[in-house]
């Protein structure tokens, strides 16, 4: 079971890469930026299809969305100077408060 979390965190950093490499890529017009997250998405992706072998995709899907979005708002706030209101970080408290409830209620298959 920690492999597969071990994959799905994976998942989450090499989908968050990715769309850090976005605004970099200037409209897909920079080629390494482009193929760099080209990869990082098919990476995550890849990953992902192990992860959903042994958890309910809902639950993936929402861990993998849910982190994904918390960590590209706070990369973006650092990175890109991106503001975040208070609700905005109440969002994204809510975001993690309720990944952390939907996957501490999960039945796991082995």
């Amino acid at each position: 079971m920690i492999k597969t979390y071990l994959f799905l965190t994976i998942a989450i950093f090499c989908e968050v890469g990715g769309t850090m490499l976005l605004p970099v890529s200037q409209n897909f017009t920079k080629i390494i930026p482009t193929t760099t997250l080209a990869i990082l998405y098919l990476s995550s992706f890849y990953l992902l299809t192990f992860v959903v072998d042994k958890l309910p995709i809902a639950i993936v899907y929402a861990t993998w969305s849910g982190l994904g979005i918390f960590t590209i708002a706070i990369l973006g706030y650092i990175f890109f100077k991106q503001s975040l209101s208070w609700q905005a970080v109440l969002g994204l408290f809510f975001i993690v408060t309720g990944v952390v409830l939907v996957n501490s209620f999960t039945i796991k298959t082995i």
